[in-house]
């Protein structure tokens, strides 16, 4: 590997660890990079997954006051997320190239749409149940199937899995967006944790690319924290519209 291709993978894994951390959609940088210096797909996707670990580390401890109070809700949705991630590492190493390819950019369409509506429609949710006594601590009782079906995704692949993590949760829980997304950040590092580790055992990995990755996306992580907590729900919503929509058609050209 060359110097230069060594620098491309370090700035690439700091642009996708600052994007994840605010948004999501990291991996679009940091999986055509690969690919672009030669790396195989699988080799790329498994490698990319496991760099990428620190740094939503990272941008977890960035936005550990938003996380404060939030212990029992993370409790509750982490089984989730890795369960969703165990089936989603498994059908990356069974199924063949390519096979959720043509649902990947409805999910990101998905994904930026729930996330323009979600206040209207949480206030919808909200309402249904406020006779009831309101939504639950941890969510509508459909939050925890979703954000495990969103673990699926983000163990297979993971492009724009923040973004819909964030849609998932803005609609079936009931607090600020600053603070669902410091509890994507947890989810997400679940997710990639524990495909990680499964691709460890089973995947070909390439360490020296997971360590530059890491590097960067740490850092990312750090400067995503640092400049997300400040947007405002409306400003963060515009940002993860933008990125989805970037993703999207970065996706489709690539």
């Amino acid at each position: 590997m060359s110097p230069v291709e060594i620098v491309a993978i370090v700035l690439a894994g700091m642009a996708a660890g600052t994007i994840n951390t605010v948004v999501g959609s990291g991996t679009l940088i940091t999986f055509p990079t690969l690919l672009a210096i030669g790396v195989p797909p699988v080799t790329a996707n498994v490698s990319n997954t496991i760099g990428l670990v620190p740094g939503s580390v990272s941008g977890a401890i960035g936005y550990r006051a938003e996380l404060a109070g939030q212990r029992g809700r993370a409790l509750r949705l982490i089984p989730a997320s890795a369960l969703g991630a165990v089936i989603g590492a498994v059908l990356l190493l069974v199924l063949p190239d390519g096979a959720f390819s043509t649902i990947v950019p409805a999910l990101i369409v998905l994904g930026c749409v729930l996330v323009v509506l979600g206040p209207r429609i949480s206030a919808v949710v909200a309402r249904k149940h406020a006779e009831r006594g309101g939504l639950p601590e941890g969510g509508a009782w459909w939050t925890w199937p979703l954000v495990s079906l969103t673990g699926v995704y983000g163990g297979y692949f993971g492009a724009a899995q923040g973004i819909i993590l964030l849609a998932v949760m803005g609609i079936g829980i009931d607090d600020e967006l600053q603070r669902l997304n410091a509890l994507k950040n947890i989810l997400a590092a679940v997710a990639n944790g524990v495909s990680g580790l499964i691709f460890i055992v089973v995947a070909d990995v390439d360490w020296l690319i997971v360590l530059l990755i890491a590097i960067g996306s740490v850092v990312g992580g750090q400067i995503g924290a640092r400049y997300g907590r400040r947007l405002p729900a409306t400003a963060l919503r515009v940002f993860i519209v933008t990125v989805g929509v970037v993703a999207l058609v970065a996706f489709l050209r690539g």
